[in-house]
């Protein structure tokens, strides 16, 4: 795992996350983590090949997959599919605390039958954006006691595999007993949405128009509106604010850059609208960001 980049969801142009993996060789990032108000990773909307699952520990928390909020309560557990937009928030401003997995599902794919036969059917499956796990289905005791052993076993990928694999059964079985509900329906507006993610986050560093993020995606303000407020619940522009927000953070946590340049490269005019918009988001300004984070 690399240092820098802990507490934040970094992204690739397209928008997808890139994995901060235990290790390096073996696509897997599992954590016994936490989430509070204003924290690094709290509310940044991001899709990644791998499956992401979580199991609430203690308080509750709002997982926002393709724009639909899932209430998580303690015990329960949510499964991601793969490619998915998704990210998590605080509940009426409360911390949680949780396990989470983000696994890739070619460790399965042992062989093509196994992937064609068990592996494909699920994270091909574009109805199918999510599974939840509460009190009324038959499987969440069970998950939940896998991903809890998770990370007691994190840095043996054989272990990790194994768990996986019984996890990955459980999957199925609870997708084969779902069907076609409201708990699995996709959304036809993801690829408009993940066609303007990928224009800004490509664009960030220069003044871009709400114009001109609609005509990323093929769309009308209008719609580009509905669809920002739909799947992040914020507009647009505070969703490009907030991105440039977090790569001034990625910029002080990884150097000695000066606050000037870091608002050049982040998109911001001036030092103090980037100190202004940061605090906004993460509640502190960025030199005493960059204090805390170089006494951890």
């Amino acid at each position: 795992m690399k240092r820098e980049v802990m507490g934040l969801i970094v992204k690739r142009d397209d928008g997808s996350e890139i994995v901060n993996y235990d290790d390096p060789n073996f696509p897997s990032y599992i954590y016994d983590g936490w989430i509070a108000p204003k924290m690094t990773w709290e509310g940044v909307p991001h899709f990644h090949e791998d499956i992401e699952i979580m199991t609430i520990k203690e308080g509750r928390q709002m997982y926002v997959v393709n724009g639909k909020n899932i209430l998580l309560n303690k015990g329960d557990t949510i499964v991601v599919n793969s490619n998915q937009i998704h990210y998590n928030v605080c509940v009426d401003g409360e911390s949680a605390k949780y396990v989470i997995a983000v696994i890739h599902p070619g460790i399965l794919s042992n062989s093509v039958a196994v992937e064609m036969q068990a592996i494909r059917p699920i994270t091909d499956n574009t109805e199918l954006s999510y599974l939840r796990f509460r009190s009324i289905n038959e499987n969440t005791e069970e998950i939940r006691k896998l991903v809890l052993g998770l990370p007691a076993i994190r840095h043996d990928p054989f272990k990790v595999t194994m768990q996986f694999y019984q996890i990955w059964d459980i999957i199925r079985r609870q997708a084969e007993s779902y069907g076609m509900t409201e708990e699995t329906v996709s959304d036809p507006g993801m690829l408009s949405f993940k066609s303007m993610m990928h224009f800004i986050a490509n664009n960030y560093q220069n003044q871009i128009t709400l114009s001109e993020i609609a005509a990323s995606g093929s769309i009308s303000k209008s719609l580009c509106n509905t669809l920002f407020h739909q799947y992040v619940g914020e507009s647009p522009i505070n969703y490009l604010m907030h991105l440039r927000s977090r790569k001034v953070a990625e910029l002080l946590r990884a150097g000695k850059m000066s606050m000037s340049e870091i608002a050049s490269q982040t998109g911001f005019r001036g030092v103090s609208y980037m100190a202004e918009t940061f605090r906004k988001f993460f509640e502190s300004s960025p030199r005493e960001y960059r204090k805390k984070w170089e006494s951890v």
